[in-house]
């Protein structure tokens, strides 16, 4: 009996000290597996450094080598005009000149005094964007050579581009990390925890955007990070 009583209080502790090291490896695993997920963000504004700029000159005519002559003539005008004044030649190219046959279209009734609208499109891509758009406000100058740019056109859009992001990646990802922490030490510190070591982390994309529709030459880089911290009590 005494022998039976004996094997009982072994198995009783046995089972208690296994409940301890469960309970104590269950909330070991509990406090290590709470969790908080925040975001960083990092913003920053920089200006292009890259234009596209198509130089648009449209005319009419009905003789076709007479217009080829002509768009010749302003198309070295164009170009001349760019280098002299700080694009260089090796930034810019001209098309193929754009001729519609207005007299083509047999459903067209209206009679028009000139058979062929033409347009030559000279387009600058050049890292020289602060030169770019100081002669955009100068194009009517070629007015005295008789050659009248058009502004605005629809099909052919100035565009800025900004390609040095490579450069400004990695201080940028630094920054929305330290914001994630910043936020992350708000809630530990809001919910009387500690914060611990950064369990994953996720980075967003980067975006390029306009900063607003009237400087369309300085841009909005944007990057969101989202990062998973551990809590402690």
């Amino acid at each position: 009996m005494k022998h039976y009583l004996w094997e009982t209080l072994l198995l009783s502790l046995g089972l208690a000290v296994l409940g301890l090291f469960v309970y104590f490896g269950l909330n070991s695993l509990g406090n290590r597996e709470r969790v908080v997920a925040v975001r960083g963000l990092a913003e920053r504004e920089v200006k292009a450094d890259r234009v596209i700029w198509p130089v648009v000159y449209k005319t009419t005519g009905n003789d076709l080598p007479a217009l080829y002559g002509q768009l010749n003539d302003v198309s070295a005008k164009i170009r001349a005009f760019l280098v002299e004044n700080g694009i260089p030649a090796t930034d810019i190219s001209t098309g193929a000149p754009e001729i519609v046959d207005l007299r083509a279209d047999r459903y067209n009734t209206n009679r028009v005094a000139d058979r062929y609208n033409v347009t030559l499109v000279t387009t600058v891509v050049t890292g020289k964007v602060d030169a770019a758009r100081s002669l955009m406000s100068r194009m009517g100058e070629l007015l005295k050579s008789g050659i009248a740019i058009s502004a605005n056109d629809y099909g052919n859009q100035v565009q800025y581009e900004f390609n040095g992001l490579n450069a400004i990646k990695p201080a940028m990802i630094e920054e929305a990390t330290h914001n994630a922490r910043k936020a992350a030490e708000q809630f530990a510190k809001d919910s009387e925890s500690e914060l611990g070591k950064i369990k994953s982390a996720s980075q967003g994309l980067f975006t390029v955007s306009d900063r607003d529709s009237y400087t369309p030459y300085v841009k909005r880089v944007r990057v969101v990070t989202t990062v998973n911290f551990y809590l402690g009590n």
